[in-house]
């Protein structure tokens, strides 16, 4: 991997700022763990039989994006980018027709859009859709809850990134 150019959340930013910055650096994280990889690479099984894969991840955090920023907070009707109703988890199921452009340029056009649907609000905006029970969410909470996605994501995208190729690290 090269050299390190994400930028370091602020440590005495305002809470909006501090949660901006932790989520874009752990969306550049990710992006740096797939980072001078071959297609293939990227769509290399972690430990076989399981499915899951650098580009896997990508595409589901793109859906993640999708989902949490423009379908629940934003309200806008949308169907899966990758998921079908016959396989709710395609965005983990690559062949090796998928390749790191299109994934890469779907996830960063995701992230485009939800910085477009949270610039015009509030922490305590409630979100338009509502979750498992019923309630809608706060912008705050739909923050914290992708910085925790990345993270617990980034820690498996460290893992098979060492199974790749060795390296390791940020």
């Amino acid at each position: 991997m090269t050299t390190d150019e994400r930028s370091r959340p602020p440590v005495d930013a305002a809470e909006r700022a501090m949660l901006d910055g932790w989520l874009d650096y752990h969306r550049a994280t990710l992006a740096k763990k797939c980072e001078d990889l071959t297609d293939a690479q990227l769509r290399e099984a972690s430990v076989p039989p399981s499915e899951f894969t650098l580009l896997g991840l990508v595409r589901h955090l793109a859906e993640n994006e999708r989902g949490w920023f423009r379908e629940v907070l934003a309200g806008e009707d949308l169907p899966p980018i990758y998921g079908t109703d016959e396989d709710p988890d395609g965005e983990f199921h690559v062949t090796e027709a998928d390749t790191w452009d299109e994934a890469r340029s779907t996830w960063l056009a995701e992230i485009e859009a939800a910085r477009a649907n949270t610039a015009a609000r509030d922490l305590d905006s409630l979100s338009v859709g509502v979750g498992r029970q019923g309630k809608p969410f706060t912008l705050r909470w739909i923050y914290t809850h992708m910085i925790e996605e990345y993270a617990r994501h980034n820690g498996h995208a460290d893992l098979v990134r060492e199974r790749i190729d060795g390296a390791t690290g940020a």
